[in-house]
């Protein structure tokens, strides 16, 4: 019998908590230590989910000999430097998505996950959401070749909230955050790079500082497109929706459902063990950790949208 992987998680707000959730229902893993802004809050999600060891301070948590791996839920602009933190530490890490929200600071985790030999990977969960899996496997099998993607990505984040609606202490950007999901799934999903990507953004808020509305263009080597629109101006349903318009049928995706493009629904619930990408994701960590190979969405798998990212700032730092 192996013994169990015992991991670290830093963040204790809406997304570490599907962490947690999707890792209860993964044999041979145990949450042994638990990293919070706020001290009082984050006790009493340890004592939801039995762990033991609860600090406000990463490092205490890298200082612990039994933590094997870490899985970094923390905001955006903390990702990168705590990555490189667990890393030198010589723990396994996952860093949710995205990587950086500076290129040469990806770079810099990059190198080092290349230099520590330990698994380093990026929670990117749209690779693994068994919708896009499902139009995956038919691209890698021939019978299905993308023409275009057309996505939305919307939300009503006009005030500093999470996911649960609650107080952020960071500020959320649709650029370096929410464009990454769909800027990798393309280049993913088409198994080609990105040549050739355009933005336009709307007005700048007023003291949140960031773009509320922005449009990508992208197109692959392949000759495949994508047409991404994102707001935080949306008043209606939230979340991202997908389209994949090819030569043998047309599918939306939205989250782990996918369905035709005259809305029937597509069973997915074969493609893998699970229907929770974020439970799939960590399944995929776990199992490079111990088969010592790289994982699908590792750092240096993700580093191409992280330079789309880069050049489209770039872009819109011009206008």
């Amino acid at each position: 019998m192996q013994q169990p992987l015992k991991v670290a998680l830093a963040g204790a707000g809406a997304f570490g908590i599907k962490h947690l959730d999707g890792i209860q229902n993964i044999e041979g893993v145990e949450v042994v230590s638990l990293v919070g802004r706020d001290l009082d809050k984050t006790r009493e999600v340890a004592a939801k989910y039995r762990i033991a060891h609860v600090s406000t301070d990463l490092a205490d948590s890298l200082a612990l000999p039994e933590v094997d791996a870490v899985i970094l839920c923390t905001p955006t602009q903390m990702h990168a430097e705590q990555a490189l933190a667990c890393l030198r530490a010589g723990k396994h890490v996952q860093v949710e998505i995205p990587l950086c929200d500076v290129l040469r600071d990806g770079q810099a985790v990059v190198a080092q996950a290349r230099s520590s030999g330990r698994v380093a990977m990026c929670g990117h969960t749209r690779r693994f959401n068994p919708s896009h899996q499902w139009v995956h496997q038919r691209v890698a099998a021939g019978t299905f070749n993308i023409f275009q993607m057309d996505v939305q990505t919307y939300f009503m984040r006009r005030t500093n909230t999470n996911a649960l609606g609650q107080p952020r202490s960071w500020t959320d950007h649709l650029l370096w955050h929410h464009a990454a999901h769909t800027v990798d799934l393309f280049a993913y999903q088409c198994a080609s790079p990105i040549v050739r990507a355009n933005a336009i953004q709307g007005p700048i808020h007023p003291t949140l500082g960031i773009a509320m509305d922005m449009g990508i263009q992208l197109q692959a080597a392949n000759g495949a497109i994508c047409t991404l629109s994102l707001s935080f101006n949306n008043d209606g349903p939230l979340g991202t929706f997908f389209r994949y318009i090819g030569d043998t049928g047309t599918y939306l995706a939205r989250y782990d459902d996918l369905f035709t493009g005259k809305d029937e629904k597509i069973d997915v619930s074969g493609v893998a063990v699970s229907m929770n990408g974020i439970e799939l994701q960590d399944r995929e960590f776990f199992a490079a950790i111990r088969e010592g190979r790289e994982p699908n969405a590792s750092v240096a798998q993700v580093l191409p949208c992280y330079e789309v990212l880069h050049q489209l700032e770039q872009q819109l730092a011009q206008v």
